[in-house]
């Protein structure tokens, strides 16, 4: 969609957003709050839902029994809610969770009648991550893990009901992932010299590794998955190309068969298949919006069946499933409310809601999220999103500009509980995916190297610059709010352009180039010369670090700030802030400081983040006053 399309839209709804009573305001823990409950899965006989949901302000885990309401609580986790979970055949379930916030997951199992519950991986500052599922193993799956080295993960196979656990593959130091094939076999390996990376083949898992082809970090080949006869790869590959495309690849040639999938504009995101019918069944693209191409006429057609069913929603793909693939999970959202949950039955077509995750939120009550484009100052097109308070004429409003984190991430379209809270508080929230932004290919993803804090910051600039050309922003009310490199953005926004913001708040952000590339986890050594050459060498680009570390600015910040941070923080280390902090309160530039000692990267504890956000209305409100 071209911007002058988007901007007659734009201005189509402004009229009506002005010609409405603004919505009362919703209880602000209502936006922040846990849902009622949340990731539903089905167990592979598809008898029992699993699903998250609250238990002493913590999400654990809860099982029933379908066409039943009755549930059975399998965890009772107090000081930590679940990260994630599975099913492991029909009767047990795993589970991730850290402590404190310091991203050192641990792999938990439980059966399905809470009886037995097991951590499986019971080891100090240890990580752990799924490698395969092992579908047709009831008794085992294979785990990475960082026990044996910190800065890397070895595989091991582990019995889930007791924990017996062997190791099954040793890294020798430069294997970065670990691809198996539909058996279980681990075939192919992905390895990195800090700035190269490697695709290593074998065709059985008694022969050694044979690197198939090398290419640099900027390139991407990654594999998906095997072909169903486990012959070939599954890619997603940009090589020869700008935007990232689905590509079937031969790694006993290092050539491509043929490409499946691709976009003009925008790069593959996810990749579906079928595991019983063995095809694939879908690819996603975002442009403003997820587009799905289907390769698969039976999937297609389900999915038109729902989406039929639920006309102003959208819909995810259909991967969550019993083993038969015949019941499938539903979840179905916009950009007004999280949504609903629901089970669709093939075989019946019927579709039975399982629960909506926050009903207490009104979705007629919610603002729309547009979106937009905007041309950068050196010609670049930048694509965003603009959420403006509903029943308010777009005119002189107070702003926020909320840059995502990464940097190496997008925002994208759909319900964001801090968007629509600061829109229900009256204030315009514009989200661009300024330069490096992933998913608009390799060009604008090289944009950002060596630009943090300057044209990176540019772009968000300018965003500011346009929302005060239309009128839509008032120049004297335009706040910045940021978590990690969003974080980072806020107060380079504030040290740099500190004519732009009347405050800003930096939440878990960096502060200092220095601290943050010497005090990244250890499972990021691996990739450490290839942040130097996408961010800096603390060593040969010194004094490009120093003029973009905003702690070592802080005298050009005179403007309010915030800041929100989590002591066990193993990417954004405390140190940062504080650095930040300590320098403005010398000048008696006024901050208010949040440390949560039971966090980490972002507050995930229900009562941390309301203690933020809170905190966070009266310091917009104090500062963005008319």
């Amino acid at each position: 969609m071209r911007l002058s399309l988007l901007l007659t839209l734009l201005a189509m709804t402004l009229p009506l957003a002005a010609r409405s009573a603004p919505p009362p305001q919703a209880p602000l823990r209502d936006f922040f709050r846990d849902p009622e409950k949340t990731a539903f899965q089905l167990s592979d006989d598809g008898k029992r839902i699993a699903f998250l949901a609250p238990y002493q302000r913590r999400m654990n885990l809860f099982v029933q029994s379908r066409g039943t309401t009755e549930a059975k609580r399998l965890t009772s986790e107090t000081d930590r809610g679940i990260a994630g979970y599975l099913w492991k055949g029909s009767d047990r379930l795993l589970y991730l969770k850290d402590f404190g916030g310091d991203e050192n997951f641990h792999l938990f199992s439980v059966d399905a009648g809470g009886k037995t519950h097991r951590d499986l991986t019971p080891f100090e500052k240890v990580r752990v991550g799924l490698v395969a599922r092992l579908w047709d193993d009831p008794n085992h799956i294979l785990i990475e893990m960082n026990r044996r080295k910190k800065e890397i993960f070895d595989v091991y196979r582990i019995e889930v009901s007791t924990g017996k656990m062997e190791m099954v593959a040793e890294n020798p130091g430069n294997i970065t992932g670990w691809i198996p094939d539909h058996e279980g076999r681990l075939r192919v390996a992905v390895t990195t010299d800090g700035v190269n990376t490697s695709l290593l083949f074998r065709e059985k898992e008694t022969d050694a590794f044979r690197t198939v082809i090398t290419t640099n970090f900027r390139d991407s080949l990654s594999p998906e998955f095997f072909t169903f006869d486990n012959r070939n790869l599954f890619v997603a590959s940009n090589l020869g190309r700008d935007k990232i495309a689905l590509v079937e690849f031969d790694p006993r040639t290092a050539k491509e068969v043929r490409v499946l999938a691709e976009h003009p504009d925008v790069d593959m995101g996810g990749l579906s298949f079928s595991r019983k019918r063995k095809v694939l069944t879908a690819a996603s693209f975002t442009t403003w919006k997820d587009e799905w191409k289907f390769f698969d006429a039976e999937t297609e057609a389900m999915y038109r069946k729902i989406k039929a069913r639920l006309p102003t929603y959208e819909i995810s793909s259909l991967n969550n499933h019993d083993r038969a693939e015949e019941t499938f999970i539903v979840h179905a959202a916009n950009d007004r409310t999280r949504g609903a949950e629901y089970l669709y039955d093939a075989k019946a077509d019927t579709l039975s809601k399982l629960a909506d995750l926050s009903p207490w939120l009104r979705e007629e009550d919610m603002a729309e999220m547009k979106p937009i484009e905007i041309r950068s100052r050196d010609g670049l097109l930048l694509h965003g999103y603009l959420t403006l308070p509903k029943g308010r004429a777009p005119k002189d409003l107070p702003v926020v500009i909320n840059p995502h984190g990464g940097p190496w991430a997008r925002d994208d379209w759909g319900f964001r509980s801090e968007v629509q809270f600061l829109a229900n508080r009256g204030y315009a929230v514009l989200q661009v995916n300024f330069r490096g932004s992933t998913g608009y290919g390799k060009m604008f993803w090289e944009a950002s190297f060596k630009q943090w804090g300057l044209k990176m910051q540019d772009d968000l600039s300018d965003g500011v610059a346009w929302l005060v050309r239309e009128g839509i922003a008032d120049p004297k009310r335009v706040a910045i709010y940021g978590g990690s490199y969003g974080g980072y953005a806020t107060l380079a926004g504030m040290a740099f352009t500190p004519q732009l913001y009347a405050c800003g708040v930096d939440y878990v952000g960096v502060a200092t180039m220095f601290t943050f590339l010497k005090t990244i986890p250890p499972y990021w050594k691996p990739y450490l010369d290839m942040f130097h050459e996408m961010v800096g060498d603390p060593v040969k680009d010194k004094k490009l670090l120093a003029s973009v570390s905003p702690a070592l600015h802080a005298d050009q910040i005179r403007a309010p700030l915030f800041v929100a941070q989590g002591a066990n923080d193993p990417r954004v280390n405390k140190d940062e802030s504080d650095q930040m902090v300590a320098a403005l309160r010398k000048r008696g530039v006024p901050v208010e400081y949040l440390v949560k000692n039971d966090e980490g990267h972002g507050f995930h504890n229900e009562e941390n983040r309301f203690e933020f956000y809170e905190a966070m209305e009266k310091f917009l409100a104090r500062h963005l006053a008319k």
